[in-house]
């Protein structure tokens, strides 16, 4: 980011710049943190924004990671992996022959989802999905490595906003 003045997005007030960690809840995951990332912070109205140099990229290894994922997908995964594929609930509902009020309850863990079901759902990103396909042999051939979802569950998806990298935590 350039060095000088900074304004808040929100009131306009003097902003500051500093290096830390920011829960990325705009990604439509609540577990996501983006570690060492630029935040610019207004004392004025509290307001902290994330700097986000590569977004479409970030995007795609939230998706990767989420694939490889050695535990179930949650639902919203589900929701982001559908959405990153560019689907409607109702296109993706047709495609995994179901209706979109099975997908709704998946996406809100109002039902759980098979374990096949979870592994099309993880084919179909990985297929449909931006910028996925290189990766697809790799990502299909760890397929066989998750397990069913279970209390052991990683509760964060830490990003280092330098190399792209994910690692559950």
């Amino acid at each position: 980011m350039a060095k000088g003045k900074v304004s808040c997005n929100e009131c306009g007030s003097g902003a500051t710049v500093r290096r830390g960690a920011y829960r990325f809840d705009a990604s439509g995951l609540d577990n996501v943190v983006l570690k060492g990332i630029e935040l610019i912070e207004c004392p004025a109205c509290g307001n902290v924004d994330p700097v986000i140099p590569k977004m479409t990229e970030l995007f795609r290894v939230l998706a990767m990671a989420m694939i490889a994922k050695p535990q179930s997908l949650t639902g919203k995964e589900v929701r982001y992996l559908r959405k990153y594929a560019g689907m409607s609930a109702e296109q993706f509902a047709r495609m995994l022959h179901t209706d979109k009020t099975t997908i709704s309850k998946w996406e809100n863990d109002a039902v759980k989802i098979g374990s096949k079901t979870d592994l099309l759902i993880r084919a179909i990103a990985v297929q449909i999905g931006p910028g996925l396909k290189s990766e697809a042999e790799r990502l299909i051939r760890n397929f066989e490595t998750i397990t069913e979802r279970d209390k052991k569950q990683p509760s964060r998806l830490e990003v280092d906003s330098e190399t792209l990298k994910c690692m559950y935590a």
